[in-house]
């Protein structure tokens, strides 16, 4: 009983052994269809048979490696292999046994036009040529029913100008669940291209059939003016139908041909600007007050732009009349990514420090730029600005009296006096008042020589208070003292270097000057306390913009140094392993 049942096992397994066979039969070769649109996939099936040696030598030594198979290789020419299964059926024919085995494989054509499947051969069987025939772009009508996979295009312009914003969205429609798919980029030599924000994925029913989608969305700027065209969107994938059965997914969509043109003959701007929207503002000077000489002025423009990458703005410009000195700091930059684009800012900050009294003006700004929405060219305008600058408490001061009241002085001085020899108002009112002027500036000289003899190179900070506590008003004060040549300078120094770099206590200028290493405001400090306090006269009017610079400088570079140098040590220091 037991040799009966082991002998039909015994045929049914040495049956999937292979061994070399006496003689081949025929080779078929079936595809699913001969005719199809560019991007489908095409499944080919393959049939062969040979007779089957078995012994019980071999029955052992079963690999599914050195089982035979067709030179498949012959189709890579005109087509893609996206996938092959196998499969063995045996057979007892005439006493002989043959094995019947059928290779299926997911074929993917390269171009469109009429593709010739070559003859395959499998030991010594070869199979007829098959003629298959691509058709470039999709069925009739846009008929998607039926279909597993396919992808549309579609783009917000017929045509634009060079660098102007197209707006290309990508949707790949398919059915079924997807095990892994690839969906190309779009590319392009001329063309500067830029994803708006993560794919979108949603459900859409199309021709009563539900699909899931995947939607993506890019901003694209040709940077030449001519036909544009983009090379074709690609998908390959794998899903399974309801039934469980494995899909092979291929699309391909070619978006259409759009016009680019060139930068019209009537803009007059020297920057190319093509945009939906593009505004410029202005912060930092409105609603100020009166304005002194040395005051620290911030002024913001900041340039926004719709449809423009950040780098495609150009350099705000930083034009000031003579009287105000500018400090530009570094522009910032950003673009924020929509759905519908991008939306660039350019921000340019300065600081501005007027140098000289009078009425000065902030030339006007303007940048053209060409609307898109209307196709016509506007102008981005700042108007210009008129700001009043008014003279430092110490110039007031100083200011000599009118040619008118000099006369009414002099009218009193002679009407007191009595004597027929008295000479005429004109001389004999000015030498009293210069004698006095003259005697004045002496004792005056006198004072401060005893004073810096007394106390060199010491400051007494407490006595110094600006109307504002902030550190911004104190550097106004600073500033405006320096340019006056003021005897205030050296203890607005000392006081406004405490504020600013807080826990040092500086006590001299010696002090200050030595920890702040600006070698500028060292000399220059140096120079007015020689010309302040020196035993001998200086000649000469003073300049204070260089030590007002100096200033500026040191106000701007000393605060990053002194938050690295206060700051807290490091968790883990350098010599502590972990």
């Amino acid at each position: 009983m037991v040799k009966k049942l082991f002998l039909p096992l015994l045929l049914l397994f040495a049956g999937l052994l292979v061994s070399l066979p006496s003689h081949a039969e025929e080779l078929r070769v079936e595809p699913d269809r001969k005719r199809l649109y560019e991007g489908e996939v095409l499944t080919l099936t393959v049939t062969g048979s040979m007779k089957l040696d078995v012994n019980l030598s071999n029955l052992f030594d079963f690999d599914l490696s050195d089982l035979p198979a067709p030179d498949i290789d012959k189709l890579k020419n005109d087509f893609d292999i996206l996938g092959r299964n196998q499969r063995y059926n045996i057979q007892t024919i005439n006493g002989d046994m043959v094995g019947e085995l059928t290779w299926t494989y997911q074929v993917a054509p390269k171009r469109t036009g009429a593709l010739t499947i070559p003859s395959l051969t499998f030991k010594d069987s070869k199979s007829k040529p098959v003629t298959i025939e691509v058709v470039s772009g999709s069925p009739p009508d846009q008929d998607t029913s039926g279909r597993v996979s396919f992808i549309e295009l579609s783009a917000d312009k017929a045509e634009l100008y060079v660098q102007e914003q197209l707006t290309f969205t990508v949707r790949l429609f398919f059915s079924g669940r997807l095990i892994r798919g690839d969906l190309s980029e779009p590319r392009h030599p001329n063309a500067i291209i830029e994803p708006l924000g993560k794919q979108r994925e949603y459900a859409r029913y199309r021709d009563g059939q539900q699909y899931r989608v995947v939607e993506r969305r890019y901003a694209i700027f040709p940077q030449r003016p001519g036909e544009f065209s983009l090379a074709p969107i690609q998908f390959e994938g794998q899903a399974r139908d309801s039934e469980g059965k494995l899909l092979f997914l291929r699309d391909s969509e070619e978006l259409y041909s759009i016009p680019v043109k060139d930068v019209p003959a009537e803009f007059t701007g020297d920057v190319w600007l093509p945009a939906s929207a593009l505004a410029l503002e202005e912060t930092g000077l409105s609603g100020k007050g009166e304005i002194y000489i040395g005051d620290n002025l911030t002024r913001e423009l900041v340039l926004r732009a719709t449809g423009l990458p950040s780098e495609a703005l150009p350099p705000l410009p930083d034009v000031t009349p003579e009287g105000i000195r500018s400090y530009p700091e570094q522009p910032e930059r950003s673009t924020e990514v929509t759905q519908e684009g991008l939306v660039s800012s350019l921000k340019q900050s300065s600081a501005l420090v007027p140098v000289r009294a009078g009425k000065l003006t902030l030339p006007e700004i303007r940048i053209p730029w060409w609307d898109t929405s209307t196709d016509t060219q506007r102008t981005a305008v700042i108007p210009a600005r008129t700001l009043t600058i008014s003279g430092s408490g110490a110039e007031a001061v100083q200011e000599p009296q009118s040619p008118q009241q000099e006369p009414s002085l002099t009218d009193q001085e002679t009407e007191s006096s009595d004597g027929p020899d008295q000479e005429p108002v004109g001389s004999a009112g000015f030498w009293p008042w210069l004698s006095l002027v003259l005697g004045l500036v002496w004792l005056g000289t006198l004072a401060l020589w005893w004073r810096s003899h007394r106390r060199p190179d010491r400051a007494d900070t407490s006595c110094i208070t600006p109307t504002d506590g902030s550190e911004k008003a104190l550097f106004s004060e600073l500033t405006r003292a320096s340019l006056d040549g003021s005897q205030q300078t050296p203890q607005l120094f000392i006081q406004w270097m405490n504020h600013r770099f807080p826990g040092h206590e500086f006590r001299t200028v010696s002090e200050a000057v030595a920890w702040s290493q600006e070698e500028t405001v060292k000399i220059e400090l140096g120079r007015l306390q020689e010309r302040l306090f020196g035993s001998e006269t200086h000649a000469g009017g003073w300049d204070g913009s260089t030590l007002a610079d100096a200033l500026n400088r040191l106000r701007q570079r000393k605060l990053n140094d002194a938050r690295e140098t206060d700051s807290l040590p490091p968790l883990y220091p350098d010599n502590l392993s972990v």
